[in-house]
């Protein structure tokens, strides 16, 4: 008998626990269900964040400076006697334009002429990207849309006094095709300011050919003016040493596929302590054995194609596969390349002599458009 009672207690025991843990079983079950709709309601609240409340948001960051700089009203006014203005007066009276008026720049204080210029007076600076027919069409017919032309170019002198502007190659081209007499412009002494093209050109995004074409077209004039400088002085205003790599080969091959090369290039290319003239033609022989790769790279993309591999990015693949320094990741602050450019020239070469065809597989290709996609 008291083992059956002891068992009936057990089990009593038992039920009564049973029973006691059923609510906190239950009650974690809500709580879990009521996490997962808060979840979900914060999700949806995310999800419904519209594209203005987005760019709102990302303004909010754009923080004024609490330090003021620059000029007061007082200070930027300034005559067309000033000795700072009085010599372009003088050129753009020469070019048969008209000086309107002049002013300090309200950030360096340097003095700047607003002036009426003749369309033969002004020339794009040698080294400038090569001119779209379709975008200076385009843009000559939204000026004539709007009935005014209120962009003026940015002036400096050139070479044999000459006119240049380094921003304004589709708006004067623009001016031509409208046939107007004149063009307003705003005429600075600093000279050095026709070799900042990147930093002045909004018209148009640069692509990778636009902005490699005009700053070797830049370094080469700069070469020929300051042939005692050195490529490094000039960082700002070349902005990327693969550029002038790059720039080498685009003037010899305006549909080289510079895109595929310039992972590589970004890691293992750096300005030169070298005079520019020096400089210039190491970067010629770097281009030379660029494009001597990218001969090897035909031949490879033209054997996978034989096998069946269809896809704009054969080329992506190949190059990556063959780059040596593919899977370095630059240390935070680190500035030396991992590799000298030529030996990582030197190093694809080999590698796509003895390149394996049969070691790509279809999903390689996948992952490189993917990749691709993202940069793009």
């Amino acid at each position: 008998m008291p083992p059956k009672s002891t068992k009936a207690a057990k089990k009593a025991a038992g039920s009564v626990t049973s029973s006691k843990k059923t609510p906190k079983t239950s009650k974690a079950s809500a709580g879990s269900k009521t996490s997962k709709k808060v979840s979900k309601r914060a999700s949806t609240k995310t999800a419904r964040k519209t594209p203005a409340a987005r760019r709102a948001s990302s303004a909010k960051r754009l923080t004024p400076s609490k330090e003021k700089r620059g000029l007061d009203a007082s200070q930027i006014r300034l005559g067309l006697d000033d000795a700072g203005v009085a010599p372009l007066v003088a050129e753009v009276d020469a070019a048969g334009g008209a000086a309107l008026g002049a002013y300090r720049e309200p950030l360096s204080g340097r003095p700047i002429l607003l002036a009426s210029l003749p369309l033969s007076a002004v020339e794009p600076t040698p080294f400038q990207r090569d001119l779209s027919p379709t975008h200076t069409k385009r843009l000559a017919q939204k000026i004539e849309e709007s009935g005014s032309f209120l962009d003026p170019l940015i002036v400096v002198r050139g070479v044999d006094g000459r006119l240049w502007t380094p921003n304004g190659r589709h708006r004067l081209a623009a001016a031509k095709v409208l046939g107007l007499r004149q063009i307003t412009a705003l005429v600075s002494p600093d000279e050095d300011l026709a070799f900042k093209i990147l930093a002045l050109n909004t018209e148009k995004a640069h692509n990778l050919k636009d902005r490699s074409l005009e700053v070797i077209r830049m370094a080469e004039e700069l070469a020929v003016r300051k042939p005692r400088a050195k490529e490094s002085q000039f960082a700002v205003e070349f902005e990327a040493p693969e550029l002038l790599t790059l720039g080498c080969v685009y003037k010899e091959n305006g549909r080289f596929a510079g895109g595929a090369y310039s992972p590589l290039l970004k890691k293992v290319d750096r300005f030169s302590d070298r005079a520019l003239p020096v400089s210039l033609r190491d970067r010629a022989g770097y281009a030379s054995r660029l494009v001597e790769i990218d001969g090897l790279v035909k031949g490879i993309v033209d054997g996978l194609q034989d096998r069946g591999f269809k896809s704009p990015y054969l080329r992506n693949l190949v190059v990556a596969r063959i780059n040596p320094v593919r899977f370095h990741r630059a240390k935070k602050g680190e500035a030396a390349p991992p590799m000298a450019l030529g030996a990582a020239l030197t190093r694809m070469v080999a590698s796509a002599k003895k390149f394996d065809l049969g070691s790509v597989r279809p999903g390689d290709l996948a992952l490189v458009a993917a990749v691709a996609s993202d940069d793009e």
